[in-house]
């Protein structure tokens, strides 16, 4: 089964400035698609870094946030990197929509104004 992967225009803003602090970035998030994502929908594989964002009163799309990601540029962190996912996965559609990427000492939480102006 093969995903439609989207990345949002505002994902693409936010991946600007975070690939030239963190030169590894693109290559890491393909890596976690292939390796965490892609199987997290497909086979329920469930390695404990993606959880449910349920408190915002959307029931469709599901939305996610990635908090275990791995970020080769952040030495010594692994999977703790800081780095956080925001997507959203529509199952009939069988398509993921990348929201928002942020790293997580300049940001505390997601932009739930974001997410709302998409999925609502």
């Amino acid at each position: 089964m093969s995903h439609d992967l989207v990345r949002l225009p505002e994902f693409d803003k936010d991946m600007k400035p975070l690939k030239k602090r963190f030169r590894t970035l693109e290559e890491d998030l393909d890596v976690f698609i292939k390796s965490a994502l892609i199987p997290f929908h497909e086979e329920g594989t469930d390695y404990g870094g993606i959880v449910r964002i349920s408190d915002m009163g959307i029931e469709h799309p599901l939305l996610y946030k990635v908090r275990k990601f791995a970020c080769r540029a952040l030495k010594g962190r692994g999977n703790q990197s800081g780095i956080r996912i925001i997507y959203a996965y529509f199952k009939a559609e069988n398509r993921i929509e990348l929201v928002e990427i942020y790293f997580k000492a300049d940001k505390a939480k997601e932009d739930r104004k974001r997410i709302r102006a998409h999925y609502m």
